[in-house]
């Protein structure tokens, strides 16, 4: 990963943040982008933008972050929740998608990492609307990663299960609640973001050169044994 170029966006907290540590460590030039950074360093993917600024001219990864949690029984969702999470999750990854694909195209191998859900392959209560988006993402990825794989630029997808960032902090607000995430896991815990940001190395690195259109459950089991 040394010297190349990757694009995070949402590298300012969780899983994001782990994965700018990790990448910085490892000689890579990290462009972050977030909401609650400042300057040209933040950027809303829920508004539409022309631009996004100080983007290098070859882009060798991108890796979108940004995702919603809101669970609820499905006769309490508005259209209005719908919405917002699919702008987040999939219109946002569209917007970004789009400003990074001429960088993409210039790398001789790139790759870009999207974020789905244990919930959209595990029929879960309550997730209704986030699984709707998420189920989007996953479609989104396949598509592209057909289109782009004659530019060699492959697109895959993590779907996690709960994971310990500020995302989940409701999820994961006492010791009662930790521990019944665990009894839920088959392997015994919920996720860490390091867990996650180091399969998102992996999809980034030249290690994963043969692997694209691809949805890498890592989930502690939850979404293949019982």
């Amino acid at each position: 990963m040394k010297n190349k170029n990757i694009v995070v966006i949402g590298g300012n907290s969780g899983i994001g943040a782990a994965l700018v540590e990790r990448l910085q460590n490892l000689g890579s030039h990290v462009f972050s982008y977030s909401r609650s950074q400042e300057g040209d360093s933040q950027l809303d993917v829920t508004k539409d933008f022309d631009t996004i600024k100080n983007l290098p001219e070859v882009i060798d990864g991108l890796v979108y972050c940004p995702g919603t949690i809101n669970l609820k029984p499905f006769h309490r969702f508005s259209i209005e929740d719908f919405q917002n999470d699919y702008n987040v999750n999939v219109l946002g990854a569209v917007r970004v998608l789009l400003n990074c694909m001429k960088g993409l195209k210039k790398s001789s191998s790139a790759s870009v990492v999207l974020f789905s859900t244990v919930a959209v392959g595990v029929g879960l209560g309550f997730h209704s609307s986030i699984s709707s988006a998420k189920g989007a993402v996953e479609g989104l990825a396949k598509s592209l990663a057909a289109e782009w794989s004659v530019n060699k630029i492959r697109v895959n997808v993590i779907a996690p299960s709960l994971t310990d960032t500020p995302l989940a902090n409701q999820l994961l607000s006492s010791d009662d609640k930790k521990e019944a995430s665990n009894k839920r896991h088959p392997l015994g815990r919920y996720g860490k973001p390091e867990d996650i940001s180091s399969a998102a190395l992996y999809l980034l690195s030249e290690d994963a050169s043969w692997m694209t259109g691809q949805v890498l459950h890592l989930d502690g089991g939850m979404s293949a044994i019982r």
